[in-house]
């Protein structure tokens, strides 16, 4: 059984035994589907608290069994303007030039602004007390949804740290913030980012225009466990 097959069996599996289920036992119920879904997630702050203040952000690091998982500070200017100069993380956009440090430490602000307004978004991801690169999930601007995205070194692709950050920051969002539908933007030529979702149980819904480019809309739905 495939992974987006063994998404949807474990969906339909609990949704059975929780439609009953509120408040606290609708939590514990979906904790329990996400550890199913995904056995190799081992967080060691687990179960997340329900809520936290904005402000607290930043107190909220993570551990999976490689990484951590921490929100983005000024510190990481220099190694995001190198990641995001590299040739192979811009290959697949419309336009394929590298950031400059003038237009990543733009980004950099971005990423601090969306943790200050939520809350929440996406982490620096280290392994081995090194930082390897991006992501997590924001709060989308064109659906009613979470938007997961990650961007790492190229020299740690192929280890499968994607994967295991896009399980972390599934389950946070599912879990955590209590969100039904996450979705990812991929574009048709990158096969590596499309794979990634389908691990996780991402399925495709169709075809969308992103700056000006078709681009494969994928989602992760969990609202069926409140049926």
């Amino acid at each position: 059984m495939g992974a987006m097959q063994q998404t949807h069996s474990a969906v339909q599996h609990l949704s059975a035994g929780c439609t009953f289920l509120q408040g606290f036992h609708y939590r514990t119920c979906r904790r329990r589907w996400m550890r199913s879904v995904y056995p190799q997630l081992e967080l060691e702050s687990w179960p997340f608290p329900m809520s936290h203040p904005a402000s607290d952000f930043r107190n909220l690091i993570i551990h999976t069994s490689r990484l951590t998982l921490r929100p983005p500070d000024q510190r990481d200017l220099s190694f995001m303007t190198a990641l995001f100069a590299k040739p192979e993380l811009v290959a697949h956009r419309p336009d394929p030039t590298p950031d400059s440090r003038v237009v990543t430490k733009a980004r950099l602000a971005r990423e601090i602004s969306h943790w200050r307004k939520f809350g929440f978004g996406r982490w620096a991801a280290e392994a081995d007390g090194e930082l390897i690169g991006f992501g997590g999930v924001t709060q989308s601007e064109h659906y009613d949804a979470l938007n997961l995205s990650y961007h790492l070194d190229p020299a740690f692709w192929r280890r499968g740290y994607a994967v295991e950050l896009a399980r972390a920051a599934v389950s946070y969002g599912t879990v955590h913030l209590r969100r039904s539908r996450i979705v990812g933007l991929v574009r048709p030529v990158n096969g590596a980012s499309r794979r990634v979702l389908e691990k996780c149980g991402f399925v495709q819904e169709g075809m969308v225009e992103l700056h000006g480019a078709p681009t494969m809309l994928f989602s992760l739905r969990t609202d069926v466990l409140g049926r």
